[in-house]
């Protein structure tokens, strides 16, 4: 990924806890070799795997496992083995998971979902959130349908960023531009994330951290701290918590950049 490589034993930054969502493995549009990149320079004491990390239905239409894919899983298999403690929600498109909740694979804990303890002393409901999307929930088919259109579009992303780069633009998220612009778009998020925080206040949270719409944000509404860890297939996004508590999200797109130069967000709004 470039000359600045940093070995296992000391990475650039770490954290108390981190969050990633949304690899998609098996998928084409998946920037594992990214998420890699991040880990060489980033980790953390406690590791949550917040669901879709494996696509189990891209595996199935057509078998995609280039040695990035490969090399992602044996790095947090390393790290589980070095003592990090993972846990695995499972999402929607590694739904197969399901089946083996309360199992052990090489150190990773399989979990429905979980309650995070913040340093502070508050709860955080982590959940994918796929079981709040009606769309999935209900009409699986048009789910499916809706997720080859998303492949198309990332490929075309891919297309617009290889041209932005040979002219030294920033990388830009076709996507990502759509659920801020579009209407249908903002709408649905505003819902997913208003049902995300009713499901914490159920659980007697004061805060839920989840992926699945690939849109990261940190927000504070009615009391209760929403926050997505957003995706490795467009926006490069993870969350993580300092030593002293706070979140943040950090956004790795540009693999081109150094550690110090990679933009990070506390928080905005969608």
């Amino acid at each position: 990924m470039g000359s600045y490589d940093v070995s296992d034993e000391s990475p650039e930054r770490r954290f108390r806890t981190l969050f990633i969502s949304d690899v998609h493995l098996g998928a084409r549009g998946s920037q594992a070799d990214l998420l890699l990149d991040f880990l060489r320079y980033h980790d953390a004491d406690t590791i949550y795997l917040v669901g879709d990390i494996v696509d189990g239905w891209a595996l199935k239409s057509s078998w995609h496992w280039p040695q990035s894919h490969n090399d992602l899983v044996q790095k947090l298999l390393r790290k589980a083995r070095k003592g990090a403690k993972i846990i695995y929600v499972p999402g929607n498109h590694d739904e197969f998971l399901r089946n083996y909740y309360g199992t052990h694979f090489g150190g990773i804990d399989v979990v429905e979902n979980t309650v995070h303890a913040g340093v502070d002393g508050k709860r955080y409901l982590v959940i994918h959130g796929d079981i709040f999307d009606l769309v999935v929930q209900n009409a699986r088919w048009l789910a499916h349908l809706g997720d080859k259109a998303y492949d198309f579009a990332i490929q075309m992303n891919r297309f617009v960023n290889f041209f932005r780069r040979l002219f030294g633009v920033p990388y830009w998220s076709l996507s990502q531009w759509a659920k801020q612009k579009v209407k249908n778009a903002v709408n649905y998020i505003g819902a997913f994330e208003q049902a995300l925080s009713a499901e914490a206040r159920r659980h007697d949270a004061d805060g839920v951290i989840c992926g699945h719409i690939h849109y990261a944000v940190i927000r504070d509404e009615n009391g209760i701290r929403y926050m997505n860890c957003g995706d490795w297939v467009e926006s490069c996004t993870a969350l993580v918590e300092h030593d002293d508590g706070h979140f943040e999200i950090i956004t790795w797109a540009d693999h081109l950049q150094k550690p110090a130069q990679v933009q990070q967000v506390a928080a905005r709004a969608a």
